[in-house]
């Protein structure tokens, strides 16, 4: 089917809340590159959203989900268990620092991993609050909208969340928030909201993702891990969007030596296949008693096939490596940007979970969320998928694959550089 025959079917059946804005589906892709149904060929610096690390249908998960079609595809694990769930288990507490031995349970979504992280954390301590941080995104289930730190487009048309979620300030200097001002509003709603003998977790993200891509600096992280230990809190870190190399390490939290009592993963561990973990601490993931975690598809054997062909990835082709000299190069350009452009500001970067803020004021650091949706509309038109973030809606932000091929990562930043001088004429600098 066409583009076109294929939009009069979702304005027909998908519902508006659910429906993409994008007019072109996708028919193929490969790597960094998506070709849509009426054939036109589309550079990728989505990745699905942070979800194609290792790039669309790498040739060693598709053969590893294609053998598994071959043997089980499902039986619910709790029905009658199978090789690939525990042998993930086995490779991901392996893998994921948290504090002493690990062990995993296995989920669909990175907001079921969440879910699930909470329930641990409560079963674990005998607590219920939990508290997150402005800025966070941590999924669209309703204990999930309401540990967000951002109301729309994700809480705003459904009623009252859930109780128990307090809230404090992120580190994001840039908007004004140094890391002083989070600790002391931290310490704050710990005094005058969540009392800590009744909060179970401390729940942030490394980086924010859907927030603006800002890294929490390291002192900060050593910091709540402090005040958890003080408190008898657990510190649970939300890794599906940073981890499984992104950000140069297998997860964001290693770049500051911390180790939490939970972390959460999603998106890339099994390179387009629905899947996601909690990974915690052995007496913290043992709280809860018999069949109280998991679902009827948690930990599919053929999602569960992915994980095992991107771990195997991951070392064979030296991913981590890959995702340091990617980034390196992207802030290399954004250093560029900032010089040509009056509207490019704050290039940043941990490895290659990479952005950069569309201003109309440097000085000030007037967020520009107009521009910045110009600017990833006028890419779609040349041919390039660009997503915007951030508390403000004016964060670029670049989830390519890491292993895309250099001559297409010149080409989509070419087309970034075209797609400003057009929106906001020639640069203001040679």
């Amino acid at each position: 089917m066409t583009n076109a025959e294929l939009n009069d079917l979702k304005k027909r059946y998908v519902a508006n809340g659910a429906a993409s804005p994008a007019t072109q589906f996708a028919d193929r892709a490969e790597n960094a590159l998506i070709w849509d149904a009426d054939g036109n060929r589309i550079i990728d610096f989505a990745g699905g959203i942070g979800v194609l690390n290792i790039g669309h249908r790498h040739p060693k998960v598709v053969e590893a989900v294609k053998a598994q079609l071959d043997r089980v595809m499902h039986t619910c694990q709790t029905v009658m268990p199978y090789e690939g769930y525990v042998k993930v288990a086995e490779q991901l507490s392996q893998v994921t620092p948290v504090r002493g031995h690990a062990k995993v349970m296995l989920a669909n979504s990175g907001a079921e991993a969440l879910e699930n992280a909470v329930k641990i954390a409560r079963a674990a301590t005998g607590k219920n609050n939990v508290i997150c941080f402005d800025g966070g995104y941590h999924g669209r289930t309703f204990m999930t909208m309401a540990m967000n730190g951002k109301v729309a487009p994700y809480a705003a048309d459904f009623g009252s969340m859930p109780g128990n979620v307090f809230r404090a300030p992120y580190p994001v200097p840039y908007h004004g928030v140094s890391e002083d001002e989070a600790i002391r509003g931290l310490k704050m709603a710990l005094k005058t909201d969540a009392n800590p003998r009744d909060t179970a977790a401390i729940v942030l993200e490394p980086v924010l993702g859907e927030g603006g891509f800002y890294p929490a600096p390291a002192s900060f992280l050593k910091a709540i891990r402090e005040i958890c230990d003080e408190h008898g809190m657990l510190m649970i870190i939300d890794e599906v969007q940073s981890g499984f190399g992104r950000t140069g390490k297998m997860f964001a939290i290693e770049h500051s030596g911390v180790e939490p009592d939970i972390i959460t993963m999603a998106k890339s561990m099994a390179d387009g296949m629905p899947i996601s973990a909690v990974v915690g601490t052995d007496v913290h993931m043992d709280a809860s008693g018999p069949n109280s975690l998991g679902g009827t598809y948690t930990g599919s054997p053929v999602s569960c096939a992915a994980v095992l062909a991107v771990l195997d990835v991951f070392k064979e082709e030296a991913i981590l490596e890959k995702s340091q000299a990617l980034g390196e190069k992207l802030g290399k350009r954004f250093e560029k940007w900032q010089q040509q452009f009056d509207c490019v500001d704050n290039g940043r970067h941990m490895g290659a979970m990479a952005a950069v803020d569309i201003v109309s004021d440097k000085a000030k650091h007037t967020p520009d969320a107009d521009l910045a949706a110009a600017l990833c509309k006028r890419a779609r038109e040349k041919g390039l998928i660009l997503l915007s973030c951030g508390l403000y809606g004016n964060t670029i932000r670049f989830l390519m694959p890491v292993t895309i091929e250099d001559e297409v990562l010149e080409e989509g930043l070419a087309i970034v550089e075209e797609s400003l001088k057009e929106l906001v004429g020639q640069p203001a600098t040679a």
